[in-house]
């Protein structure tokens, strides 16, 4: 059984082939081991860990919203964001498909990352901020979607954890393999 974490780079699918034209960047270019797939997704647009895995049992546990795994992103808003703002983040806010379960939201110090290519629009006129949002399920663009509820839009989304699985100092397109901490079926 093989565990995989890679950091995904901006702008690339979180799949193996691409029949668009032209194609877009795909998960083949970065030399995975055959017979991993995604252990759930991260957006075209959105950057950072992601889990593969060859073993489905533990690819469900991984995305199955029951076993609860948090998904921590760092989050790049425009706005400066108020403590009302973070409340109804920590509370759940409601989205067009239901209300999302309460997050953990706080704001954060700039972190170092690498830069993004291409990079974000910078406005003059508008601040932006850094949040850490940590949420325990995985509606499709969900982060953008809650930040946007508040009257935050989201300018750069970087998944960091998924439970006890993290980053690291892995660079856009790095990968090592990772032990599963959390086989199906152990109690720990």
């Amino acid at each position: 059984m093989a565990l995989i974490a890679l950091n995904k780079p901006f702008g690339v699918l979180c799949q193996f082939t691409d029949r668009s034209v032209p194609p877009r960047r795909t998960l083949a270019e970065f030399g995975l081991p055959a017979g991993v797939y995604p252990a759930g997704r991260l957006d075209h647009d959105s950057e950072g860990l992601l889990l593969l895995t060859d073993d489905g049992a533990l690819a469900h546990r991984i995305t199955d919203p029951r076993h609860k795994q948090a998904k921590t992103y760092l989050v790049q808003v425009e706005g400066a964001p108020s403590e009302a703002q973070l409340q109804r983040l920590r509370e759940g806010v409601d989205l067009n498909d239901g209300r999302s379960l309460p997050a953990e939201a706080a704001c954060i110090e700039p972190p170092a990352l690498w830069p993004r290519d291409p990079p974000v629009r910078f406005r003059r006129s508008v601040p932006d901020a850094w949040l850490r949002l940590a949420i325990r399920e995985g509606r499709n663009r969900q982060v953008r979607r809650m930040t946007a509820a508040v009257g935050l839009p989201t300018l750069r989304l970087v998944r960091v954890a998924i439970g006890d699985w993290s980053l690291g100092a892995l660079a856009p397109g790095q990968w090592r393999e990772v032990e599963a901490l959390h086989r199906p079926g152990r109690t720990n």
